[in-house]
């Protein structure tokens, strides 16, 4: 079950790496989510999450980034090539329900898939 794992690897931890991202990469968006991407530095794929106070308080916050995370994790096989991605999270998603959520970003994502591939 290692292809369903979420390592330190995996993550985009550091403002740099942010940063750069946001630069070089590109947008695509729904409802619930915006997410920026651009082909990975490295040989996996990158998940960076962003959930601001807008959004709602801690909860809701940490509630949203663990279903953003766990969607990641079981689906990120289906990323054509290794793309680092950020996912910023719209105070829309506030109030709504995790499977609604997980298909909105099962759109997010097959659109990323779409414009990552080389």
């Amino acid at each position: 079950m290692g292809s369903f794992s979420y390592t330190k690897e995996q993550r985009l931890r550091k403002r740099p790496q942010f940063l750069a991202l946001g630069e070089r990469g590109k947008r695509v968006q729904n409802a619930y989510f915006i997410a920026v991407f651009a082909p990975a530095q490295g040989k996996v794929s990158r998940l960076g999450v962003t959930v601001t106070k807008k959004v709602g308080d801690a909860v809701t916050r940490n509630r949203i980034k663990r279903c953003v995370r766990e969607y990641f994790r079981l689906n990120q096989h289906r990323l054509k090539a290794p793309v680092d991605i950020n996912v910023i999270a719209k105070k829309a998603c506030c109030q709504q329900e995790s499977p609604l959520l997980a298909a909105s970003l099962d759109h997010l994502f097959n659109r990323v898939s779409e414009g990552s591939r080389h």
